[in-house]
């Protein structure tokens, strides 16, 4: 999907704006961005394009708003064909840079210019953006990048090795592809130490040259979760403050998320009944045992739930938390 919304925005520019690529880290959705705006650069060169991080986009309106270089910074970005904006949920919580995101949004959208955003999370997941901005981006075309399977995860280690010429056998490509799970990166980290390893002794990669050179990266990769990296995910899968779990709330907008850290706590890590309870709020392991009943009624109904003020399809949420887990 997110490949078909790509060739779409290049091909059909305007039509199908603002577009949405969003999934973990390392899954691509910066690269994806700037080939966007390559391949429409290509098929017209006549385009003006723009790639901007969320960051870069803050930053520069902060300091035309500090100087005199206001109507700069937006003929920058208003004046282009194509603009895009990578790490959009950064703007949670920026209230004027919002606004100024608002107007740009508006401004090009009015022009019949195409927009594309990525984030780390779905629409969703940036109600802190504000209904209006939100609207358009379900108005436009939203795509998830998810991580890699084992198949593409194989194809990224055989294609890197090819490019470099680097002779990996078969077994040693599945065993990088088996234990490196988290993301390109990662996998990229792998080869680029089975080929320092290989120069070093001056011998073949081999199987057992995989393992002994790759221990603590697949240790890393393979770690366990504990009940902190649990909590870590659902806050900011959810925008949740980093003590709003633990705290004894029982609003829906807490109240939900905690019982969906408690089920994944169960489903991830192998906490005791009572130190997830402890864990959560200094709850009884009653409380944790119901949470997680809770949670399973919710997935067979198919229930919506308010998590954090926003409302989320159970399995949905689910997924959402459990790619923040798996990026890290």
């Amino acid at each position: 999907m997110a490949y078909a919304a790509a060739e779409l925005a290049t091909s059909r520019l305007g039509e199908i704006s603002p577009v949405l690529l969003h999934g973990p880290t390392g899954v691509g959705k910066s690269h994806l961005l700037a080939a966007i705006c390559s391949q429409a650069r290509e098929q017209r060169p006549e385009l003006t394009t723009l790639v901007l991080s969320a960051e870069q986009f803050t930053t520069n309106f902060l300091q035309a708003l500090r100087g005199t270089g206001l109507p700069g910074f937006r003929r920058s970005c208003r004046a282009v064909d194509l603009l895009a904006i990578d790490d959009l949920h950064f703007f949670i919580g920026k209230r004027a840079t919002l606004l100024e995101l608002q107007s740009t949004v508006d401004s090009l959208h009015r022009a019949g210019k195409q927009i594309i955003f990525a984030s780390d999370r779905d629409v969703e997941g940036l109600a802190g953006l504000g209904s209006e901005l939100t609207g358009r981006l379900r108005g436009g075309i939203t795509a998830a990048i998810l991580p890699p399977d084992h198949d593409v995860r194989r194809g990224i280690v055989a294609g890197l090795a090819s490019r470099r010429r680097l002779n990996l056998p078969d077994e040693v490509i599945s065993y990088l592809a088996d234990h490196l799970t988290r993301h390109a990166r990662e996998l990229i980290g792998g080869v680029n130490r089975l080929e320092a390893t290989s120069h070093m002794l001056g011998v073949p990669v081999t199987l057992e040259l995989a393992r002994e050179s790759l221990a603590d990266l697949v240790r890393s990769s393979s770690r366990s979760l504990r009940l902190a990296d649990v909590e870590k995910a659902v806050c900011k899968a959810f925008g949740l403050g980093a003590a709003d779990l633990q705290n004894s709330r029982r609003s829906r907008a807490v109240n939900h998320p905690r019982m969906l850290a408690m089920f994944l706590a169960r489903k991830h890590t192998g906490a005791a009944l009572t130190e997830i309870g402890r864990y959560f709020g200094r709850r009884s392991h009653s409380t944790v045992i119901a949470a997680e009943k809770t949670v399973r009624k919710w997935m067979t109904m198919q229930t919506d739930v308010v998590l954090a003020d926003a409302t989320w399809d159970v399995e949905q949420a689910i997924r959402h938390v459990e790619d923040v887990l798996r990026a890290g």
